[in-house]
């Protein structure tokens, strides 16, 4: 078994710890050290089985051990990776045993795939790509560092850019592009292309100031 620290002790870190569980209920593969995170009491008061073992500002990266980054927000996730990469750490790809994963899509390094995923047939994900309980169509391509929230659909040949977020619930029509940094809103139906840095809401989705 690897030894393995999940980066961030949100919620979404706790959901990552067990996800870890799952996957070695089937087959033990990982050993969870516990999380890293610059809010070391983050866990007093849930009674978690995992502590928070270090502050990210501080850790130094252990030989031998990998590291998952679970961090929603696109911007952060990236500045966190680059900071600990830089310091000597390598990150591994977490893919729930529920999910579905074409065997002729290409998932790059540090992603979540969580339960209930489907990534089909000729999709490319980029590096530090979450996908949560989503789906994403063939020959889709999600960019770098982006999230997709729960229970989003991605047709066939949408391209998403790098350091998207994408809310609960979101639809988007087939060949759609989404520009790097752009943010839409929960629940929007996405009929048109998004624009780089812009943040789009409703159905069908359209520009908003923030």
């Amino acid at each position: 078994m690897k030894n393995l620290i999940i980066v961030g002790a949100s919620g979404f870190g706790r959901e990552v710890a067990q996800y870890i569980e799952d996957i070695n209920a089937i087959t033990p593969t990982w050993h969870l050290q516990g999380f890293i995170d610059d809010n070391l009491h983050a866990l007093d008061d849930i009674g978690h089985d995992y502590l928070v073992i270090d502050t990210i500002k501080t850790h130094q990266p252990i030989t031998d051990t990998l590291y998952v980054c679970a961090l929603a927000s696109p911007k952060t996730k990236e500045y966190i990776v680059n900071l600990l990469k830089d310091r000597g750490a390598k990150f591994t790809t977490v893919i729930h045993p529920t999910a579905r994963v074409s065997r002729y899509a290409r998932i790059g390094e540090g992603c979540i795939i969580t339960p209930n995923s489907n990534v089909n047939t000729e999709a490319v994900l980029g590096n530090f790509v979450a996908v949560l309980a989503s789906g994403v169509g063939h020959d889709a391509t999600i960019g770098d560092y982006s999230t997709l929230s729960g229970h989003v659909c991605v047709n066939g040949h949408v391209q998403v850019g790098q350091k998207v977020f994408i809310g609960c619930g979101v639809l988007i029509a087939p060949s759609k592009k989404i520009g790097d940094e752009a943010v839409v809103g929960i629940g929007s139906v996405v009929i048109s292309n998004v624009k780089t840095g812009t943040t789009v809401f409703g159905n069908p989705a359209k520009k908003i100031l923030i």
